[in-house]
């Protein structure tokens, strides 16, 4: 009975890091460009009390052993790199990754970030900046005076001068892109670091080296689907009740056993 106290307890606690990780998919469900995160559980070490054995020795054979297991745990949260929806913002500024890749952001404290998130702004310099003021690790600076900005698929800077008719081209837009993207470590603010899972970045044009395009005055949503989140808290909800029932049932089996006699 102890075991399936444990064990119950065990199928509890994961359910609930289960129903901590849908919320916090549901709570972004606006959040430009989020990525979904999926837990993936495993099942705990076997207690082996019986042992299966052939028939080599001359002995009778045990086909098959007895085993019993003492739960589950929540081996990991997946983040799900699925395209988003593309919303149309007409944003000057706005940009939309189109396939796999990131923008790389300078931090203030002079490390690097990535995102997929493309609603940039400019600071004083004309620099494109997140809105937490972390710099585009780009080559594109827009001039003082300019009129309107044009980015390309491949990623491209065009802007039009006060009293001219040509585009004049100012920086190019780079993408980053990973081995394993899901081996990123997620750190808020829609920004992702590096790790030796992930492996290094590399680097290069939109729509090259595998790595997806730009669409300009776009901004990836979320990619989030509400109803599956739904279906997915409810089938939580009941493992956690279930395993729940168990705990009581366990504990009701202890309360008679310790009746016993009186």
């Amino acid at each position: 009975m102890i075991r399936a106290l444990n064990t119950a307890a065990t199928g509890m606690d994961s359910q609930q890091t289960q129903i901590d990780i849908i919320a916090n998919n549901m709570a972004n469900v606006n959040t430009t460009a989020f990525k979904k995160a999926r837990a993936e559980f495993q099942d705990l070490y076997y207690q082996q009390i019986r042992a299966a054995t052939d028939s080599s020795d001359g002995e009778s054979s045990t086909p098959v052993g007895l085993e019993v297991g003492n739960g589950v745990r929540v081996v990991s949260s997946q983040k799900m790199f699925t395209q988003g929806d593309m919303i149309q913002t007409g944003n000057k500024f706005d940009m939309a990754i189109e396939g796999e890749g990131f923008f790389k952001v300078l931090l203030p404290n002079g490390g690097y970030a990535y995102t997929r998130a493309g609603n940039f702004d400019i600071d004083a310099d004309g620099r494109l900046v997140t809105k937490d003021g972390a710099q585009l690790y780009s080559p594109v600076q827009l001039p003082e005076g300019f009129q309107t900005v044009t980015i390309n698929r491949q990623g491209v800077v065009q802007v039009q001068m006060q009293g001219q008719d040509e585009l004049t081209t100012v920086g190019q837009v780079t993408l980053a892109g990973f081995q394993n993207p899901a081996g990123l470590r997620s750190e808020g603010r829609g920004t992702y670091l590096a790790t030796a899972s992930s492996g290094q970045a590399f680097e290069s044009t939109p729509g090259q080296n595998g790595l997806g395009n730009v669409s300009h005055q776009q901004l990836e949503s979320s990619n989030v689907k509400v109803v599956q989140e739904m279906i997915d808290l409810i089938s939580a909800q009941r493992a956690y009740e279930i395993n729940s029932r168990v705990v009581q049932a366990a504990d009701q089996m202890l309360r008679e056993s310790s009746n016993v006699g009186r």
